[in-house]
């Protein structure tokens, strides 16, 4: 029997797109028959809002798209979080620059932005519609960074 690949998205707060990420992941790890292969989880890297849902814009996008986001609350990057996940997928450049502060230890994770696993993106970094107020062009990005890191992983693990 094959690992399980586990995959953990990080943003700033884990209440905007973190969470989104980690919905729309899930959903189309469902609709693929992946649940039991690949798991997800969604954090980030500052401590703003842990214990909280999603934010309200996340949680109507997400009820506006039938996906689920049940049993999902903030919670903060730890450096244990090197040795459960496979993938630390980070929606921006500051992500990215805060989780080397907190584990610079990669051999053994593959760490990258989600923007990375799309050709040619509209944007190098998932804005944060925490400030933009755009949750709609945000899903957008996450939706088709989501899709192209999924086929990533079925195709470099070879899973059906």
């Amino acid at each position: 029997m094959n690992k399980m690949i586990s995959v953990l998205f990080v943003c700033l707060g884990n209440i905007c797109r973190s969470p989104m990420a980690e919905a729309v992941f899930r959903d189309k790890l469902e609709q693929k028959g992946l649940t039991g292969k690949i798991s997800v989880d969604s954090a980030g890297t500052g401590d703003y809002h842990v214990g909280k849902e999603p934010h309200k814009g996340t949680r109507e996008l997400l009820d506006r798209n039938h996906i689920s986001y049940e049993g999902m609350l903030a919670r903060q990057v730890s450096y244990g979080d090197w040795s459960k996940f496979d993938y630390i997928i980070a929606m921006d450049d500051q992500n990215i620059t805060d989780l080397s502060r907190i584990n610079k230890e990669t051999e053994d994770v593959y760490i990258a932005k989600l923007m990375d696993f799309v050709d040619d993106p509209g944007d190098e970094n998932v804005p944060d519609p925490y400030y933009t107020g755009n949750f709609d062009y945000t899903y957008e990005l996450v939706s088709e960074g989501c899709s192209k890191l999924l086929d990533f992983i079925l195709k470099k693990h070879t899973i059906s």
